[in-house]
C-alpha cells in the first residue's frame, strides 16, 4: 500500500466525522474560484470590446451584383 492510500484511510474516517452530510457547501475556495472566474469573464469582454473598436471593415462588393456605378465614355479626338 502506498504512502497516500495509507494518508487516506486514515483521514477518511475522521472527516465523516466533523461534516454534516447533508449540508455541503462550496466554501470560501469555491467563492474564490468563482470570482477569479468573474473577473477573468470581465476582462476578456472589456479587451473583446476595444479590439473590436478598433476593426474597421469594410465590405467588398458582390462581383456577381448588377454594377450600379457607371463609367464615363472615353473621348474621341
Amino acid at each position: 500500500m502506498s504512502a497516500t492510500q495509507a494518508a487516506l484511510t486514515q483521514l477518511l474516517p475522521l472527516a465523516g466525522d466533523t461534516f454534516d452530510k447533508n449540508k455541503v457547501t462550496p466554501g470560501i475556495l469555491g467563492f474564490i474560484v468563482f470570482a477569479a472566474l468573474a473577473v477573468g469573464v470581465w476582462a476578456l469582454m472589456k479587451s473583446m470590446n476595444r479590439h473590436m473598436g478598433r476593426v474597421d471593415f469594410e465590405e467588398a462588393p458582390d462581383p456577381a451584383a448588377p454594377s450600379t456605378t457607371t463609367t464615363a465614355p472615353k473621348p474621341t479626338a
